[in-house]
């Protein structure tokens, strides 16, 4: 599939090919070729926004066909990843002749019996949502955002603590509260003087970032990943150093924050001029980290 009249990405490298996918920063090819051939256990996260069903002009993929069409994907990376690795997954569902299609639902139960261990549900909660044009309903202001995990997954919940809301003076009062913990009535309690211990307060799963409306330079992704979604789920899911890969690269978004994060990341994108994009931008952030750079700005392949 090439819409746009490249031709069609070149195949994986019969070796090497974990170590060209980090060099390009993304590479331009078909990860349905790509992830298979991934070495097994190398991979630290596995961070995505896939095509949704029948959104965007450059994939179109029937709801009723959107978890046969996934699973080959996950099972590839499944094999791919660590031990203590995660697959998250940004996706949304749609409205087909007037109600809520399953297919996201339905993905989510296919990929537990894949063999994926189902971590948490995040909301991603979009402040400048974009109005809607079904009724009658209100604006989609949220996605989903699923962890996955092949087992016990890697998650430094001190990387994404953000600073507390309560008052300074009632911080220092509750840390010389002697008493013991308060129980409630239904059986919940705390210490008040380990309320704040950790310094920062735990985020929850509820994550408020604004869309990103084709700012980058280039030719701009009709879908671009907030870069503030990208930075928590890599923070929290990936150790320093750890190897990081979107499958659908996009316009580098997921390459870039990890570069910026200290993470060595990889991406694949079946868009010739996306890829292109992409490499500008990592170009543009490595340059600026003085880091090495990517692979020059070539026609990928």
């Amino acid at each position: 599939m090439d819409v746009r009249g490249i031709d069609r990405p070149p195949k994986p490298p019969e070796s090497g090919v974990l170590d060209r996918l980090l060099a390009d920063g993304v590479t331009w090819g078909d990860a349905r070729e790509w992830l298979p051939a991934i070495p097994e256990s190398t991979i630290d996260l596995f961070f995505m926004s896939p095509p949704y069903a029948n959104l965007r002009d450059y994939a179109r993929i029937d709801p009723d066909e959107y978890v046969e069409w996934f699973l080959p994907f996950a099972g590839a990376m499944l094999s791919a990843l660590k031990p203590s690795g995660s697959f998250v997954l940004n996706i949304k569902d749609r409205v087909v002749n007037g109600e809520r299609h399953p297919y996201v639902y339905e993905l989510v139960l296919a990929l537990r019996r894949q063999g994926w261990r189902w971590v948490e549900t995040y909301i991603w909660v979009k402040p400048n949502a974009i109005p809607g044009r079904f009724g009658p309903r209100t604006k989609d202001s949220w996605e989903y955002v699923y962890w996955f995990a092949k087992g016990k997954p890697f998650f430094d919940v001190e990387a994404i603590r953000v600073p507390y809301r309560t008052a300074s003076g009632e911080r220092a009062r509750r840390e010389l509260d002697p008493s013991p913990r308060r129980n409630t009535a239904a059986g919940h309690g705390r210490k008040r003087s380990q309320t704040f211990r950790h310094g920062a307060a735990d985020p929850g799963n509820v994550i408020t970032v604004p869309l990103t409306y084709n700012q980058h330079y280039g030719v701009a992704h009709t879908a671009a990943m907030p870069e503030p979604l990208a930075e928590f789920f890599i923070k929290a899911g990936s150790p320093e150093g750890g190897v990081v890969i979107d499958p659908f690269a996009g316009g580098g978004t997921t390459s870039v924050v990890a570069t910026r994060l200290g993470r060595r990341p990889g991406g694949v994108e079946l868009h010739h001029d996306h890829v292109m994009e992409a490499r500008r931008r990592l170009a543009a952030v490595q340059l600026q980290l003085d880091v090495p750079p990517v692979a020059e700005l070539r026609r990928a392949g």
